[in-house]
């Protein structure tokens, strides 16, 4: 998670008819629909980014510290203010870890992803409302 800078990041987006935009960013493709019918919104693409930054930083840092989840599953819920630019004003992100996992390491993983290491929650506007939270379930048996 540190070390080198990463490379500057580019992509291109290119107008696919109505409100639609196909894009590539070296060879991942995505395309992005204000009408969510054949890709994410822009704003459901970016909640996509936050949720998926912050789940593979738990991961990553439970696993370096010996404690590897054997699943783990983010929800995501957001407000949007009524009016122009709709943006995002407060996110609430549930996590559900499963395996043998004391509170306190999640809870270390989680306050090192949103202070030190998530580049999307460090990309977006400081005064949104942002609350976390988890809840760790022992791995299921074989034959239940």
């Amino acid at each position: 998670m540190t070390g080198q800078t990463p490379p500057p990041l580019t992509l291109d987006l290119e107008w696919d008819g109505d409100l639609r935009f196909r894009g590539r960013s070296g060879e991942v493709e995505v395309t992005l629909d204000a009408s969510a019918r054949t890709g994410p919104t822009p704003v459901q693409a970016m909640a996509f980014a936050l949720a998926g930054c912050m789940a593979i930083d738990l991961v990553n840092v439970l696993t370096r510290g010996r404690r590897p989840p054997r699943g783990l599953r983010a929800r995501l819920s957001a407000e949007r203010a009524s009016r122009s630019p709709k943006r995002l004003t407060a996110v609430e992100l549930h996590f559900v870890i499963e395996g043998d996992m004391p509170s306190d390491r999640v809870e270390h993983a989680i306050g090192l992803s949103r202070e030190t290491y998530c580049s999307v929650w460090h990309s977006l506007r400081r005064d949104i409302e942002f609350r976390t939270s988890f809840e760790i379930r022992p791995p299921a048996t074989p034959g239940s």
